[in-house]
């Protein structure tokens, strides 16, 4: 299915070319099955691949020095931060900040912003969870989009044989607009809810 939609990605227009006509993932799309705010503030910043900033932003957000990749420095390890997750002990408030932190962290390089490897995610991302308060204001769902639309358009390339980016997205928007493609009858299905993902 996936090779099936990136064949019919049109990276001009982002859109899919069907034989019913064109269809592409919207932010509407994005907050019904992902749940993500599409409003606030953007998630941008800049990006620093030294060896000092992930260390400094690693023990600001997840309270030690982060374990990193072996060929990228700056990008830090999924597994080695769920172990951290499921260590805190959430006996303190920043105890259950750092958790929080930590999960959102391992939502955003598994889910939302994905490279090929699924085991890493960039350093890039750890200021955004800096302020615990703002986190919540960040426009994620817009990002993710932006980042399907991205992968959509380098997996259209002829030299490109794999893909990355949210691409539960792109399934659970498949399977919701193509209903030829759902694997379960509808009518058995939970009762709708946000995100749709969930079912």
């Amino acid at each position: 299915m996936l090779a099936a939609l990136v064949e019919r990605w049109r990276p001009e227009t982002h859109t899919f070319v069907l034989p019913i006509g064109e269809v592409t993932v919207t932010l509407e799309d994005v907050v019904h099955i992902f749940g993500l705010p599409i409003d606030g503030e953007a998630v941008s910043g800049w990006t620093d691949s030294s060896a000092e900033f992930v260390q400094s932003q690693g023990i600001a957000i997840f309270g030690r020095e982060p374990s990193v990749s072996g060929n990228a420095k700056s990008y830090i390890k999924l597994g080695w931060v769920r172990r951290i997750r499921d260590a805190e002990l959430l006996d303190t408030n920043e105890s259950i900040r750092r958790y929080v932190r930590c999960h959102i962290f391992c939502l955003l390089g598994s889910t939302l912003f994905t490279d090929k490897s699924t085991a890493y995610a960039h350093a890039k991302y750890l200021p955004l969870l800096h302020d615990f308060e703002r986190i919540h204001t960040y426009s994620w769902g817009s990002a993710c989009l932006a980042h399907l639309y991205r992968a959509l358009c380098r997996a259209s390339r002829y030299d490109t044989k794999e893909m990355d980016g949210p691409l539960n997205l792109l399934f659970v928007w498949a399977w919701e607009r193509m209903p030829c493609l759902s694997p379960v009858p509808r009518q058995t299905l939970l009762p709708a809810e946000i995100p749709v993902a969930m079912r």
